[in-house]
């Protein structure tokens, strides 16, 4: 794997002692590299990442894997709150859901995994620890998106996915906003025990549906309505078994 090196000054220390635990995921919602550039390399921006990835498979670093890039923002993963401080932030080359959401090819997951599975193994990142902008943030992200192979990754050595749960669910109950049950709770407290930011309040709110919508995303991308149904519930039990 070929990287290019072109420096973006958006980045500072980590807190002493403080190292890389976690690995997110991004989209750069821009139209092409020279846009997303633009944004990574201006220090007026205050925001980078320490890769981007194009969609030739080229990989530009831009910030020291021992440096804190400005990627995640207002995020959470396990009780972490500094998510910037504990993580490697890569940028994935897409224009993303405000400019015309795409697949993305072939060679830039490529590259994607090849990236992911070196910066894994160099800093012992757990598999529950590589994420998504949207599961540290789902209340503000979408990223990387219901597009994003993750599934791929997972067969890869990169994550988790649950691909032995079937799609479809025999439960003849659901829950949608502001309903309550015993249900939901559980639901709630298994998505903390992943890593999910979520209070176990037995009600369906806003936040939990954020929550459940940034989980079926990357873990059922085929149906992303934040309602708790069966099959969620189901591939939220078999996650948890994994960790």
């Amino acid at each position: 794997m070929k990287i290019e090196t072109l420096p973006s000054p958006n980045f500072d220390a980590r807190p002493d002692g403080v190292a890389p635990e976690i690995l997110v995921l991004h989209y750069t919602d821009t139209k092409d590299r020279a846009e997303s550039l633009s944004y990574l390399l201006d220090p007026e921006k205050q925001v980078s990442a320490h890769y981007l990835i194009d969609t030739d498979g080229t990989v530009l670093a831009l910030v020291p894997e021992e440096k804190r890039a400005w990627h995640a923002g207002v995020s959470c993963w396990r009780g972490m709150r500094d998510v910037n401080a504990r993580s490697i932030g890569i940028e994935i080359q897409n224009p993303g859901h405000r400019l015309g959401y795409r697949d993305y090819p072939d060679m830039q997951i490529d590259a994607v995994i090849a990236l992911c599975r070196a910066i894994v193994a160099r800093h012992r990142i757990a598999p529950r620890d590589v994420v998504g902008h949207s599961d540290v943030a789902p209340s503000r992200k979408k990223d990387p998106g219901e597009l994003f192979p993750w599934e791929r990754l997972a067969a890869a050595g990169i994550g988790l996915y649950p691909s032995n749960v079937v799609r479809r669910h025999r439960s003849t109950r659901d829950f949608g906003p502001g309903e309550t049950d015993d249900a939901v709770t559980d639901a709630q407290n298994l998505l903390a025990r992943f890593g999910y930011d979520i209070e176990a309040t037995g009600m369906l709110d806003n936040a939990t549906h954020a929550v459940l919508v940034a989980f079926q995303r990357r873990f059922r991308p085929w149906k992303f309505d934040g309602r708790l149904d069966g099959e969620t519930h189901a591939r939220l039990r078999a996650l948890v078994a994994m960790v």
